[in-house]
Formats: C-alpha cells, sequence, structure tokens
C-alpha cells in the first residue's frame, strides 16, 4: 500500500485568531489547485478538518488527493507549524528568554504549571527552533540583515516590524519551503549535542530545493467582513 504523504501550505489572512474562531473561517478557506496536479484532473476534494490544541478553537482544513495519496493543511498565518502555539507566542517565549537571568529562570515564570525540566524543554524547542529560523532568515534576506545579531529586537528594527515570526511568514511566503518551523513548512532541524549553547547555532546546508508545486503564496482565504 502506497504511504500518505501530507504537506501544509500558507493560509494568507489579516485576521487574528479570535477573529477566525468567531468567523469560522476555516469554512471559506479555499485551495486554488493540487499541489501535485496544478492542470487539474486529480479530483482534490475537501477532507474536513482538524482542530488544534492552541491557539484555541482554531480548525485547520484538509484536502485530500486520492490519486497522489497526498493530504494538504491550509495553516493560517497566526499559527505556528510543528508547534502548539501561535507565532505571536512563540515569539514571546523567545523574547523573555533573552532578557531573563537563565533560560531556567524564563521558563520556570513562562510555564508554572509544569514542572520544571518540562518547562525547561517547553521553552528551549521553541527558542531553538526560532533562533535557526533566524539564522536561515539573514541568508534569505542577506541586503536586509546582513551582520545584525541573532535576536528578536535587532530583527524588529531591521524588519521595520512589531512581531518579527509572522513578518516573515508572510515576506516570504514563496520560499517557506525552505525555512523551518516554526514559520516555515520545511523539515525540522536535527537535534544538537547536549551541552550546546542556545547561542551556538552553525549555519547549515543550503536550503533543499522547492518541490514541483506553486507557491504558498497562491493558496489563500477567501476572508468575509467580521461578524
Amino acid at each position: 500500500m502506497r504511504a500518505r504523504l501530507a504537506v501544509q501550505l500558507r493560509l494568507a489572512t489579516e485576521l487574528t485568531s479570535e477573529e477566525y474562531v468567531r468567523q469560522e473561517a476555516w469554512r471559506s478557506a479555499t485551495l486554488s489547485q493540487c499541489p501535485l496536479h496544478p492542470q487539474g484532473g486529480c479530483g482534490i476534494a475537501g477532507h474536513g478538518a482538524y482542530e488544534r490544541k492552541n491557539p484555541s478553537g482554531v480548525w485547520i482544513p484538509r484536502w485530500y488527493c486520492s490519486e497522489g495519496h497526498l493530504t494538504v493543511s491550509l495553516l493560517p498565518d497566526f499559527v505556528a507549524s510543528r508547534l502548539s502555539s501561535s507565532l505571536e507566542e512563540v515569539e514571546g517565549v523567545v523574547t523573555a528568554v533573552e532578557v531573563a537571568p537563565s533560560l531556567e529562570a524564563a521558563a520556570s515564570e513562562l510555564r508554572p504549571d509544569i514542572e520544571l525540566p518540562g518547562a525547561v524543554r517547553w521553552t528551549r524547542r521553541r527558542v531553538s527552533a526560532v533562533r535557526v529560523t533566524l539564522t536561515v532568515t539573514i541568508g534569505l534576506l542577506p541586503v536586509v540583515l546582513a551582520g545584525i545579531e541573532l535576536n528578536i529586537p535587532s530583527f524588529r528594527e531591521a524588519l521595520g516590524v512589531e512581531r518579527v515570526l509572522p513578518a516573515l511568514r508572510e515576506r516570504l511566503a514563496p520560499r517557506l519551503t525552505q525555512l523551518p518551523p516554526p514559520v516555515g513548512f520545511g523539515p525540522r532541524p536535527r537535534p544538537r549535542r547536549r551541552g550546546a549553547g542556545l547561542s551556538q547555532h552553525e549555519v547549515g546546508p543550503d536550503p533543499p530545493v522547492e518541490p514541483p508545486y506553486p507557491p504558498e503564496a497562491q493558496f489563500r482565504a477567501h476572508q468575509g467582513e467580521t461578524k
């Protein structure tokens, strides 16, 4: 039996998570064409939706191509990929760590509901993912980000934005397959050896060649007015 494939694509939207839930915007999202068969004819069809744990109440629309055994999910711009959080929440975690005396101190403040080892793992996962993303972004936007420090305030100033991660999702829409989570839909970075400092990120290999399907920017939500 052929294995079922799954891809995530961008659902371009200016809605907040609250507006998205209130409008049930996943119901009006559309997929213009199958990623594997842009010429059509494969019969790709809606495949329901699944609920995210966080942000609460957010459902992700899906489509299924029976010919290619492919499931396609459209991820709204405010949702982090591969993490149970919004992009804004992930950025807030990284910002808190950058000003805290230690990652452990930040983790205990961010997740007082769980024991410290679990809070540290939860926090480190987000910090590591974002810093890898920022490193890759410097290579994708060398003119704008040349010589920049690897922290959120520096990126906010260089890009002229209040929130870095949502801005990168929009600005790098055609290249999201080259970006790792939580902004992009590329592969997760390989785990680093224990003992390596959070700020010691080596530049990895060249980003993978983009797959033979249209850029995420072509898959957009048909947004109605706020109800």
